[in-house]
């Protein structure tokens, strides 16, 4: 079977050239480095108003620096605070913003396979992270999206395919707690999230889509050790890649990028994206991890995810 991501792989620059987003705004959650700071300078270049919201404030200034002195007379972003792992934070964050109308709200912070923790709320971290602070943010933000028909881009991970949606515990209460499946959790669930986000919001023109940016080597991978990569496949013992090289940031970028500012995608929401493509659902055809799986699509699976979640933020910052 040949490789369905061998072909050459565009950055985001590319997809945005000659596109013109002036007068567009946007915010981009986890701007301080890799794969964040990649989207949103491409969007600055493009001409978009931007926000970097960040936990670390400090490397967002020196990010914000960095992309105004690369991308010429284009504006310097804002920095804003915001710590995913507390719901107040979020709150705090979407009052700030007021009224201001919002074109794009790129869910893209991550966390990735830290050892078990639990919030402030008593949220799973990965789960707050990756699950909980987009969705509550996502919520907030709609009035100010719907102003301007917006879109929102929730940044998930192939990893979805490793994990069972659990109802039941969401937070790792019941079950053992393996930090992969869990990561894998999460992400399954922000692809759920994407389905009923856009149903429940059609009638106000706002839409969702998940995506995947593929490999990337950022510090998401901070807690993940080289076996803990040959164990899951991710790299072969003798430290090669089974599915050629890992993408740049810039490479990562692109598909998110594109689930923002793509033509085609305009009224689409519910979906997963991958290599600037709607993804196919898996099939056993198709290679392990490449795809999307029906059950992280699954509209009934998301609705009722989206009761128990909406219970559970309601009762947590209450």
């Amino acid at each position: 079977m040949s490789n369905p991501h061998s072909a050459a792989v565009p950055t985001a620059d590319d997809l945005l050239r000659g596109v013109d987003l002036a007068g567009r705004t946007a915010i981009v959650t986890g701007a301080s480095s890799g794969v964040g700071v990649a989207i949103a300078s491409a969007l600055v270049r493009a001409g978009a108003e931007v926000t970097l919201a960040v936990r670390d404030v400090a490397a967002g200034d020196q990010a914000a620096e960095a992309i105004a002195a690369q991308s010429g007379a284009h504006a310097r972003p804002a920095v804003e605070a915001i710590d995913l792992l507390s719901m107040a934070t979020v709150r705090a964050f979407a009052a700030r913003w007021g009224d201001r109308p919002l074109d794009l709200l790129i869910n893209n912070a991550g966390l990735m396979g830290p050892p078990l923790a639990r919030t402030e709320d008593g949220f799973e971290s990965q789960m707050a992270v990756n699950y909980f602070a987009p969705f509550l943010l996502s919520e907030l933000l709609l009035p100010n999206l719907a102003a301007r028909t917006g879109r929102v881009v929730i940044v998930s991970s192939g990893s979805h395919h490793f994990a069972k949606l659990r109802l039941d515990d969401l937070n790792y209460g019941q079950r053992d707690y393996e930090k992969f499946e869990a990561y894998g959790h999460a992400k399954l669930c922000a692809n759920l999230l994407a389905v009923e986000y856009s149903r429940r919001h059609a009638r106000q023109g706002v839409t969702m889509n998940a995506c995947t940016p593929g490999g990337v080597a950022t510090n998401l991978g901070r807690h993940v050790t080289f076996e803990d990569a040959v164990r899951l496949g991710w790299v072969n013992e003798d430290g090669t890649l089974p599915h050629g090289r890992m993408k740049t940031a810039d490479e990562g970028a692109a598909t998110p990028v594109w689930a923002a500012v793509a033509p085609e995608l305009a009224g689409q929401g519910g979906l997963y994206l991958e290599d600037c493509a709607i993804a196919p659902i898996w099939s056993p055809s198709l290679p392990s991890g490449w795809g999307v799986t029906a059950a992280s699509l699954d509209p009934d699976d998301a609705r009722r995810l989206w009761d128990v979640a909406e219970t559970l933020i309601l009762k947590e910052v209450a």
